[in-house]
């Protein structure tokens, strides 16, 4: 569920990424944010409560589900969806706006489907990596190390996994992460070449 960016009032360069649950996406864009200033982080916008130690306003924009619904139909997404039952996370514009007119490049860490939605979006302005896991069996590993999720919550995430692999040929780069500070200074170098794109 997406919309265009023609009422967006400025225009800029972003970088997303996208990964399955437990991959390593946000590890490695928290990497980029220190190592790249130009850099400025998109908080999504979600309709669950905190998770751990997750802060609202750092980590996402938390909202009620009918607050999510109402942003929804005021237009105030560029892209959103409903990931699980009433469960919906989405970019808010005001966000993106915030970050150009400051002229930062936007990061966004969102799941496959954001990520695809958004590079719709976005086109040629933008640069879409997918991170892989090594395997689902190392995902599975990683989603139960964090001991934050029932065993419904993990098999519901790998089962969306299996399915967001199979989209990864949709970004323009696919970054294996069987080596974090390998998948991070990838990461850096590819960044850094769209960004000295003109």
């Amino acid at each position: 569920m997406n919309s265009t960016v023609s009422d967006l009032k400025h225009t800029g360069k972003c970088i997303i990424v996208s990964a399955p649950s437990g991959a390593g996406k946000t590890t490695i864009v928290q990497y980029l944010l220190r190592e790249i200033p130009k850099l400025a982080f998109s908080i999504s916008a979600c309709s669950r409560e905190p998770r751990g130690r997750e802060i609202a306003g750092v980590d996402y924009h938390y909202f009620s589900v009918e607050e999510f619904k109402k942003k929804i139909a005021d237009n105030e997404f560029v892209e959103w969806q409903e990931v699980y039952p009433n469960n919906f996370y989405g970019t808010l514009k005001s966000e993106i706006e915030k970050n150009w007119a400051a002229g930062k490049i936007v990061v966004f860490d969102v799941d496959a489907e954001g990520g695809i939605n958004l590079k719709k979006i976005f086109g040629e302005s933008s640069l879409s990596v997918f991170v892989k896991p090594p395997s689902l069996f190392v995902l599975e590993q990683r989603l139960r190390n964090r001991r934050t999720e029932s065993e419904e919550n993990i098999r519901m995430r790998l089962e969306k996994a299996n399915r967001e692999l199979m989209r990864a040929d949709k970004f323009d780069y696919t970054l294996m992460n069987d080596n974090l500070e390998k998948a991070c200074k990838e990461a850096k170098d590819l960044v850094a070449e769209f960004i000295a794109r003109p």
